[in-house]
C-alpha cells in the first residue's frame, strides 16, 4: 500500500513508519517537527515538512490510506491551552478527513488514547466502558473518534481507532526524545545515566498489591504491529475501536525494579504524596484486539526497559 503517516517524525509514528517500510509499503511522512525530529523520519520514506492542514496538498488518489499520529499530547498543556488542542487535534483532523474525501482515500488508522475513558473505577477497561475524559487532550481525541464514526457511516470510510496507555521501548535508531519528558521509564533511565540524582515516586498507599499506582505498558514495537494489522483489517463503512493493553499492567515499583535490574543502577527514590487526580489503576482489556486483529503483545517490561536503555546509551555517546 501507499500510505501517508502524519506525525511520522515522532516517537511512535517513526517506528510505525519504519515497520511499514520493512513490510513493503510505500510511506510518505507529513510532520511539522514541532515536537518530532526530522532525523527520525524512517529511511526510505518520502518526507514532507508541514502541518496536518497541508495534507490536501500531499495526498492524491494514488494513496491507499493514512495512519494519523499528528496530535498535541501533553495533558497539562491541554488544560492550560485548550484552544491549541481543539485547533490541532480536532480541526486539523477534520481538514485531514476533508482531504481524504477529496482524493477518494477510504482507509485511516487513528492513534487514539485511553485518556478518552478518564478514570473509570472498573478494570480492565473495555471498549464499552463509557468515555469520560478529564482533560482537553482526552476530549479532543474522543471528538476525533466520534468524527470517524460519522465519516465511516456517511462516506463508507474504513476507520480504526487504537486506544492505548503507556508506550515504552525503542526500535533500532528510533526511540523517545520528548521535551519535556513526562514518561516514567525514560525519566528513570535519566537517573541511571547520571543526569538526574533521583526519581520521584508519587503515592505509596494506593489500594494495589504494592501500594503504588498500576499502569498498562506496551512495547512500542508491539504497538506498531497493531497499527499495521489495523491498516489491513479496516473495513469500508465501519469504525473499529480497539484498546491495546496487557490486561494486567505494571506497578510503579515493578517498573523501578525492572530499571534497576536492566541498568544495574540503584535508582534512588524520593517518596511523595499522591498527585491529585491520579487513579490507582488504569489497565486495558485487549480481548477485542486479539479477536479482530489477531494481535497479542509479545514483549514484556524487561524488554521495554532494555531497549529504551540501549537507545538512551547510544544517544548519550553519539
Amino acid at each position: 500500500m501507499k500510505v501517508l503517516v502524519t506525525g511520522g517524525a515522532g516517537y511512535i509514528g517513526s517506528i510505525v513508519g519504519a515497520l511499514l517500510i520493512k513490510a513493503g509499503h510505500d510511506v510518505t511522512v507529513l510532520d511539522d517537527v514541532s515536537t518530532g525530529h526530522a532525523e527520525n523520519v524512517p529511511d526510505g520514506a518520502t518526507f514532507v515538512q508541514g502541518r496536518i492542514q497541508d495534507a490536501a496538498n500531499v495526498l492524491d488518489n494514488s494513496f491507499d490510506g493514512v495512519l494519523h499520529f499528528a496530535a498535541k499530547s501533553l495533558v497539562g498543556e491541554s488544560v492550560a491551552k485548550p484552544d491549541l488542542y481543539w485547533r490541532n487535534n480536532v480541526a486539523g483532523t477534520l481538514d485531514l478527513l476533508d482531504a481524504l474525501r477529496k482524493h477518494g482515500i477510504k482507509r485511516i488508522v487513528f492513534s487514539s488514547t485511553a485518556a478518552t475513558y478518564g478514570a473509570p473505577e472498573t478494570m480492565p477497561i473495555t471498549e464499552t466502558t463509557p468515555p469520560q475524559p478529564t482533560n482537553p487532550y482526552g476530549a479532543s481525541k474522543l471528538a476525533v473518534d466520534q468524527m470517524l464514526t460519522g465519516e465511516a457511516a456517511a462516506y463508507d470510510l474504513a476507520a480504526v481507532s487504537l486506544r492505548y496507555f503507556n508506550v515504552a521501548g525503542a526500535f533500532e535508531r528510533y526511540g523517545e526524545k520528548h521535551d519535556p519528558e513526562t514518561h516514567l521509564i525514560p525519566n528513570l533511565l535519566e537517573v541511571a545515566a547520571g543526569t538526574r540524582e533521583s526519581a520521584q515516586l508519587f503515592g505509596t498507599d494506593y489500594p494495589t498489591p504494592d501500594g503504588t499506582a498500576v499502569r498498562d505498558y506496551l512495547h512500542v514495537v508491539d504497538l506498531a504491529d497493531a497499527h499495521l494489522r489495523a491498516l489491513e483489517a479496516a473495513k469500508p463503512g465501519q469504525h473499529l475501536i480497539c484498546n491495546l493493553g496487557t490486561g494486567t499492567g505494571y506497578s510503579v515499583r515493578e517498573v523501578l525494579d525492572a530499571v534497576r535490574k536492566v541498568t544495574g543502577h540503584p535508582i534512588p527514590v524520593v517518596e511523595s504524596p499522591r498527585r491529585a487526580g491520579d487513579p490507582p489503576s488504569l489497565v486495558a482489556s485487549n480481548e477485542r484486539a486479539r479477536e479482530v486483529l489477531g494481535w497479542v503483545p509479545e514483549r514484556d517490561l524487561d524488554a521495554m526497559v532494555a531497549d529504551a536503555w540501549a537507545f538512551r546509551q547510544k544517544g548519550s555517546t553519539a
